[in-house]
């Protein structure tokens, strides 16, 4: 009953928002903001102690109006979300700049697979769909499934809805290295925290447990790994800026080759964050452990 009464509220509010539009539907985001940050503080003390950490810099009030940014720059992307039913070809040549793209093309033509990297920044749902729309081809994409079954399937009617291939977390490192072995492009989030026993990184000068799987995959076959990392800008059109980590000058040990790689990752990442630190989902506790 849980699940359904929540797929009937998102399923209405979806349909709400793609009558009006995705450009009308955004300026809700401001009193969603409101909602979440003063009558419903979801997390907010994780935000506050992540920011905290990650800016010792920064002052108390520095702290919440940027916390209140982030609130509000997700109430943004869950309602874009929600308009995924309505986005088109033409919202993405609209919405969206691309800096670097000719890296991708040139890495894919090079028929080593690709491992390309998102992060939950700005809004990673649209980075998908237009990556692939712009590469002009479907690939693999590595997802968690949600707790209710019915949002999780709407999920992924509409991240497929240009062909993309769901790869679920937990069988995924089979599929994502068959993926790989046919030359193709396999894209995921891997910013989140890892489980205790992962290894452990730099992050914002503190160790931080991090997936290893894309570093480990690159090893094993020679793809590269490239970051594709979105910014929303102030007209709230996207830029995706295309990064390669770099590969060279690795120790010969391969668990201490697969620690360097996701160092690098890592850092690319930290940097992108800096530049719009109110854009990255702060809500998961990245130093729990």
């Amino acid at each position: 009953m849980k699940n359904q009464l929540e797929y009937f509220l998102f399923q209405l509010f979806s349909k709400v928002f793609c009558l009006l539009g995705i450009n009308i539907s955004r300026k809700f985001a401001l009193p969603l903001a409101v909602l979440f940050f003063y009558l419903i503080p979801i997390r907010k003390k994780v935000v506050k102690k992540n920011l905290s950490l990650a800016f010792p810099d920064y002052t108390q009030s520095k702290i919440n109006q940027t916390t209140f940014e982030c609130y509000k720059s997700l109430a943004t992307t869950l309602i874009e979300i929600l308009c995924m039913p309505i986005l088109s070809e033409k919202d993405i040549e609209k919405y969206f700049n691309w800096e670097n793209f000719q890296l991708l093309e040139k890495r894919y033509a090079e028929k080593k697979g690709v491992i390309l990297l998102i992060s939950h920044s700005a809004n990673w749902e649209y980075a998908t769909l237009a990556v692939s729309y712009k590469m002009g081809f479907p690939f693999g994409v590595i997802m968690k499934e949600q707790r209710n079954t019915l949002v999780s399937d709407w999920m992924v009617k509409h991240r497929s809805k240009w062909g993309n291939r769901m790869i679920t977390l937990g069988i995924s490192v089979r599929n994502f290295y068959k993926e790989l072995l046919d030359k193709h492009i396999v894209l995921l989030a891997a910013d989140q925290r890892a489980p205790k026993e992962s290894q452990r990184v730099n992050f914002f000068g503190r160790k931080s447990t991090c997936f290893s799987g894309p570093a480990s995959l690159a090893v094993k076959t020679g793809a590269p790994i490239i970051f594709a990392l979105m910014k929303r800008e102030p007209d709230l059109k996207y830029t995706i800026k295309f990064v390669e980590v770099p590969v060279d000058n690795l120790p010969d040990d391969e668990d201490e080759k697969i620690l360097e790689i996701s160092q690098r990752h890592t850092k690319i990442l930290e940097d992108a964050i800096k530049t719009a630190p109110e854009q990255w989902l702060w809500m998961h506790d990245r130093w729990k452990f």
